[in-house]
């Protein structure tokens, strides 16, 4: 595919301006993943059912994102980007008014499209404006920012929620995702479009499914791939128990909010510092211990109740500070920029594959054991998985 020409782009704007979209995807994630595990566990009344909603939905945000490169072959990325946060907006508002389950779980499927090429498109222009930056420090600017928005997320989200149900507070998303598009569009960059070629469904089957074994060939990809697999299945657990978990235990939606609220912290600290040791130390060695120290308190956290579970929940967070920056540098370390537009689809599938195997062992476990807290046993397998695949040979 030849690369997207950039025709225009506003005054001073570099890297670090798409990093900075980080702020409207964290808040607006944060809001969402408050409460969305919450409304699924309305809907079907089960947490292990929840599990096996999350896997399926996950499943078909595994397929947009393989499909990433083939949208591309068709559109400009600036043109995907300002349609799909304005869908996100779009539909984040109707699912926040919506009643019948079936219409919430429709529009869920379609937020999953837009948030899928969301992920895959703001990394791909930070490398576009790199430059001489770096994606180490981009990367690590980029979570910062979600997570300065992610700070406030827990606390609206249950506001809304007190006050006008779980549901409502889509409509927090809703707004944000809007302010990030407002936001692009000051950017001002405008990329040469595409002309539409009709699409020949056999030959977009055996392009993707070359370009997947191609992807796969390329030396230490692989690897890359496991360990964001690795990273994105305990975000994964995460967000999906916690808030269930902290529900289970007796505890308010109040606390629910402080818990995330506090999970936020060790992000804000450590994002600027692993920029610097990163580019002092290297990857693997913050990788390591975000994964060791994720497994050990994992193993804990599935016999703990109470007020220790709560703090395990918030100390666990600094073993995801520690890899947040790091996890997919593998990648763009390992990747030429000519690359990285045509590869990062199938790359970024570790994150949505995730989604769907976690839950489901997450569902096997809590049927298995009859307890959801059985679920971080899977966490702790994860942990040390991954870490296998880290000091064994490259490949």
């Amino acid at each position: 595919m030849a690369r997207d020409r950039y025709i225009s782009v506003g005054k001073r704007v570099s890297g670090f301006s798409f990093a900075n979209l980080g702020f409207f995807t964290g808040f607006a994630d944060g809001i969402y993943n408050a409460v969305y595990s919450l409304v699924i566990l309305e809907i079907f009344k089960s947490s292990a059912i929840v599990g096996l909603y999350v896997g399926l939905y996950s499943i078909f945000c595994f397929i947009v994102g393989l499909f990433a490169n083939e949208i591309f072959h068709q559109f400009s990325k600036v043109r995907v980007f300002y349609f799909v946060m304005l869908m996100l907006a779009v539909c984040y508002t109707m699912m926040s008014f919506s009643i019948l389950p079936r219409t919430f779980i429709i529009l869920d499927y379609t937020t999953g499209i837009a948030i899928t090429l969301v992920a895959v498109l703001i990394p791909l222009f930070m490398s576009d404006f790199s430059k001489n930056i770096g994606m180490a420090r981009l990367n690590s600017r980029y979570h910062l920012w979600m997570n300065i928005g992610a700070v406030f997320a827990p606390t609206v989200a249950v506001l809304i929620a007190n006050h006008f149900g779980n549901r409502a507070a889509f409509f927090g998303s809703a707004l944000i995702y809007f302010a990030g598009w407002v936001l692009f569009k000051c950017l001002r960059v405008v990329q040469e479009d595409k002309q539409i070629k009709s699409v020949n469904p056999r030959k977009t089957f055996v392009g993707l499914w070359k370009n997947t074994k191609d992807f796969f060939r390329l030396p230490g990809m692989t690897r890359a791939y496991l360990v964001n697999f690795g990273y994105y299945s305990l975000r994964a657990m995460r967000v999906l128990y916690v808030p269930i978990l902290v529900i289970e235990n007796g505890f308010s939606k109040d606390t629910l909010g402080w818990v995330l609220t506090l999970g936020i912290v060790p992000y804000l600290i450590l994002s600027e510092f692993m920029g610097r040791a990163v580019r002092k130390y290297g990857k693997t060695i913050w990788l390591v211990l975000g994964f060791g120290s994720f497994a050990v308190l994992s193993a804990i956290a599935t016999f703990v109740t109470g007020v220790p579970l709560l703090a395990i929940f918030v100390a666990w967070q600094v073993s995801g500070a520690l890899m947040e920056s790091v996890h997919d540098l593998l990648f763009f370390d390992g990747t030429q920029k000519s690359q990285q537009t045509k590869y990062y689809g199938v790359f970024r599938t570790s994150s949505n594959l995730p989604n769907v195997v976690a839950p489901i062992l997450g569902a096997g476990i809590i049927a298995f054991f009859g307890t959801t807290s059985a679920v971080w046993t899977v966490t702790a397998l994860v942990g040390a998985f991954s870490i296998l695949v880290l000091v064994t040979k490259k490949r």
